[in-house]
């Protein structure tokens, strides 16, 4: 499965993004109130500049305090992406996605953001893969 079929079953294709001079708490709360894990950061919304995750929060909080939630989230974002293209293998992804041990991937083409895909979405197209391969399978043993 590639990425492109992934991002279509999305049932929302929206990235949400911050700009890099947002502060950690209203990013906090802006992850809260959207019941997400991961925002963009992007100056313009298209370029993607790093990514922050509830995790860069916390990590960020343990080590600084609650003093830290009036800094920018530029200074504890991710700056060095890893991101994939549509036409990447969902397998792929998934590899890359456990060895770097993150659980959000930027979708980018020729240097504009395109989506985000998570760890649980590429899982749940995988499980779906899986699934009509055994339904086939299953179909071929019995004849039909």
């Amino acid at each position: 499965m590639l990425v492109s079929h992934i991002l279509k079953s999305k049932a929302d294709d929206s990235v949400a993004t911050a700009l890099p001079s947002m502060t950690i708490a209203q990013a906090a709360q802006a992850l809260s109130e959207k019941r997400i894990g991961t925002l963009l950061i992007s100056r313009d919304g298209t370029t993607p500049d790093g990514i922050l995750s509830e995790r860069d929060i916390v990590r960020q909080l343990g080590k600084a305090g609650a003093a830290c939630l009036s800094e920018p989230v530029s200074s504890i974002m991710t700056s060095k992406l890893v991101t994939c293209t549509r036409d990447m293998r969902a397998d792929a992804v998934l590899e890359q996605m456990t060895e770097g041990r993150f659980r959000h991937m930027p979708v980018v083409e020729d240097g504009a953001l395109v989506g985000l895909i998570s760890l649980g979405d590429v899982v749940k197209a995988r499980l779906m893969e899986l699934a009509m391969e055994k339904d086939a399978l299953e179909g071929m043993i019995r004849g039909h």
